[in-house]
């Protein structure tokens, strides 16, 4: 539909088509077939992509459709797409636009009325919701922190009451600082599960408490290369008399913006009418 609500009838259609994330055989069968049948395939990076087609004999033409280019280059894809072609859309590995390049291509084409279809398929967030053990009825995906320590535990910080399960990438040559300021910042004992290489032949899928999962991490090298997804358990309140407000809490970080923990924890207690020892433990733990 165009912007007023009228289908462009006379256009091609847009695929956007998941690709395997490590192994092979999880490609569908619907994603081969559209693979083969359209026009021209859109890719992020077509060196890459095109060893896949190869693999699966497949001969449609390739342009480059990435980070870079994406906004300048979506008027090509558009021409071809308005002039009756179709065109599927492909990123590196996993599904398109899930912090990869595609959402421009997909917003032009939505806005000139031109169809745009799904072929799901792999996806490593997913992937790892799927087998992490951790409540999956209700998460958010974070996509990738800022690559700088600031910006990273400044993100975190916003994050860290979350009740939601936390779905992160990381890059492998960061994984162990982005598990120090999530220790730091959500605390030693929150849950965590690292998915490393998912669908490869060195897949890691291991659940252990933050601060436990970076020394695993820490001792050993090999867990700090490949692919990495971080699905970590949300925040959980206090039940019962061990129980603290938002309210309080909220009190509390305030006064721990302005002096040394102790002396915000009793005062907190005061405002608050909370125990003095449950805001001072609630104090440590928002502090690492």
């Amino acid at each position: 539909m165009t912007a007023s609500g009228v289908a462009n009838s006379g256009a091609g259609t847009l695929y956007v088509v998941a690709t395997p994330i490590g192994n092979l055989e999880d490609i569908s069968a619907r994603a081969l077939r559209v693979l083969r049948e359209v026009a021209l395939i859109a890719a992020e990076d077509t060196r890459h992509s095109s060893r896949l087609l190869a693999h699966f004999g497949i001969q449609t033409p390739l342009a480059a459709c990435h980070e870079h280019n994406e906004r300048d280059e979506g008027g090509r894809f558009l021409g071809r797409l308005l002039a009756g072609d179709d065109v599927a859309l492909i990123s590196d590995a996993g599904t398109p636009l899930i912090s990869d390049p595609g959402y421009h291509l997909v917003r032009q084409a939505r806005a000139a009325g031109i169809r745009v279809v799904p072929v799901p398929g792999a996806c490593a967030l997913v992937a790892a919701l799927s087998a992490a053990g951790l409540p999956s009825d209700r998460f958010i995906f974070e996509g990738f922190l800022p690559a700088k320590a600031a910006g990273r535990r400044t993100r975190l910080e916003q994050l860290k009451d979350e009740p939601r399960t936390l779905i992160f990438y990381e890059a492998p040559h960061r994984i162990l600082e982005c598990l120090g300021d999530l220790q730091e910042v959500f605390g030693g004992e929150r849950a965590v599960v690292l998915g490393r290489e998912l669908t490869k032949t060195f897949e890691t899928l291991q659940g252990m408490p933050l601060s436990e999962l970076r020394a695993w991490v820490e001792a050993d090298a090999n867990q700090q290369r490949g692919e990495c997804v971080l699905v970590v358990g949300g925040w959980q309140a206090p039940e019962g008399e061990d129980a603290v407000s938002a309210e309080a809490l909220r009190v509390l970080d305030l006064l721990l913006a302005e002096m040394p923990l102790k002396r915000a924890a009793a005062l907190a207690a005061e405002i608050t009418g909370v125990r003095k020892n449950l805001l001072y433990q609630a104090a440590l733990a928002r502090q690492g």
